[in-house]
């Protein structure tokens, strides 16, 4: 008897502690947990500008970016801790081996032999207001055709004049 007290009491110990993940903005993406208590939160009233330097490739082929899954977590964050998604600013300048991530399915299932695990990710970022760029010289050097890539990401002369034009504008940098 006294066992299976203590087995009840673990469990109702272990389900107050435990949580789901929610999704605010991006819905089937980057979701993260509440933390009502935490001091430091994101201040509601800033403009946050944020360029970020995506240059981690998938682990494997059949997977989503974890580098872009990451951009999802980021704007799901801010906007839980009460930023307005209007007040987030998010650009992405991709290159390296990220590059193969902005194919189309077709050119990735001809690449890697599956589907592109990322194509819905492109999408849900860009409905979020996420501005994405390719580094034409990482398409280039990668034999990427540009013809053949996602419609949501555009193409930059590269990533080293996408993250300081916009360092410049005023934006922090971040690297996944």
């Amino acid at each position: 008897m006294k066992s299976l007290l203590m087995f009840i009491l673990l469990g109702i110990s272990i389900s107050a502690f435990s949580q789901s993940r929610i999704n605010p903005v991006v819905k089937n993406y980057g979701g993260i947990f509440d933390i009502p208590y935490a001091d430091e939160k994101p201040d509601p009233s800033l403009d946050y500008k944020i360029i970020i330097e995506i240059a981690t490739p998938s682990d494997k082929p059949d997977s989503t970016n974890w580098a872009l899954y990451n951009v999802a977590r980021l704007i799901n964050l801010h906007v839980m801790g009460g930023v307005p998604k209007e007040k987030l600013h998010v650009v992405l300048a991709i290159h390296g081996g990220a590059a193969f991530s902005v194919m189309n399915n077709e050119a990735y299932k001809a690449k890697y032999g599956v589907d592109n695990p990322t194509l819905k990710l492109f999408k849900e970022l860009d409905k979020a207001g996420v501005k994405m760029f390719v580094c034409g010289q990482s398409l280039i050097a990668r034999n990427i055709d540009r013809f053949k890539m996602v419609p949501e990401v555009k193409v930059a002369t590269s990533m080293l004049t996408t993250m300081t034009t916009y360092q410049l504008k005023g934006y922090a940098a971040l690297k996944f």
